[in-house]
């Protein structure tokens, strides 16, 4: 007797352990289901222009990975760089001047860079203009996104500076608008990269051409926060890199082929320029306004 009661408070207990792990369990899976990553953009475009070429991609990680992905920017660069400071963002897309500051700042860890890609700045004019070599800027005014636009402002700003050749600059805060100010006859000339270079309106292209492009340096950065589970960065990274085999049109869109793994270590170029966060007037104080999508 005392032996089967023995037995039923045992199963009895079992069963009880097995309900509480089943309900850890569910309650696990459904805060997780109910939590969101936020997919940080750098704002080199406009908003709506980011969200309609960075939604797909943001859709196709959500899909593969079962992860609720949100795409986010913000209103400028400097925000985006203050939503860095603030590690507003799970994932984020990054210039290689921003990951090397926000590494060390916020955490971030880098996972993956554009396939076959070394980021070069670009200067671009209208074609009519008599402009054709870096002399010909002394003394004029050149747009540029920002002061810490990696390609586009820090690469051709520091190239005119060893050679002596004095400007004034202007930072419209977004590729797209030193493009438009450039084909507008507003500005003379505007810093530029590429990518942006390739998937900006033709209308817009039409009109410019690029005159001069600085030395390489390793490409943007697709990082994420030290705080994300090792298990779900390697997933991250591993669908990040089958883009372009599951759907490589996803990658077009924003002006890549392909997408390969990274270390931190593949930024020790951008390191090596020794570019203080003073000289690229960072912004790296929090802000709260950094989910805009």
């Amino acid at each position: 007797m005392f032996r089967f009661l023995e037995m039923k408070m045992r199963v009895g207990f079992s069963i009880l352990v097995g309900l509480i792990v089943l309900a850890s369990i569910s309650s696990t899976k459904l805060a997780f289901a109910e939590s969101q990553l936020v997919f940080g953009v750098v704002p080199q475009q406009s908003a709506s222009r980011l969200a309609r070429i960075w939604l797909p991609v943001t859709k196709h990680l959500s899909s593969k990975t079962g992860f609720s992905i949100r795409f986010a920017t913000a209103k400028d660069i400097p925000t985006f760089e203050a939503c860095l400071a603030g590690a507003a963002y799970d994932i984020a897309y990054m210039n290689p001047y921003h990951y090397v500051v926000f590494h060390e700042q916020s955490g971030y860890r880098a996972i993956a860079h554009q396939q076959d890609k070394k980021l070069k700045g670009i200067l671009v004019t209208r074609k009519d203009a008599n402009i054709e070599t870096l002399t010909d800027l002394q003394g004029k005014a050149v747009a540029f996104p920002s002061p810490a636009a990696f390609g586009a402002s820090i690469l051709p700003r520091a190239e005119l500076r060893m050679r002596g050749i004095e400007i004034i600059p202007e930072y419209v805060e977004s590729h797209d608008s030193v493009y438009r100010a450039v084909a507008s006859g507003f500005m003379v000339a505007g810093g530029g990269v590429g990518r942006t270079w390739r998937t900006i309106a033709e209308d817009i292209r039409k009109d410019l051409r690029i005159f001069y492009e600085t030395g390489a340096f390793t490409p943007h950065a697709f990082a994420v926060l030290d705080s994300l589970r090792e298990s779900d960065v390697k997933l991250l990274q591993e669908v990040l890199v089958d883009i372009s085999v599951e759907d490589p049109k996803i990658l077009e869109s924003i002006g890549m082929s392909g997408i390969v793994k990274a270390q931190d270590s593949d930024w020790d170029d951008v390191r090596a320029l020794s570019i203080s966060k003073e000289e690229a007037q960072v912004n790296d104080g929090s802000d709260s306004k950094c989910h805009s999508n």
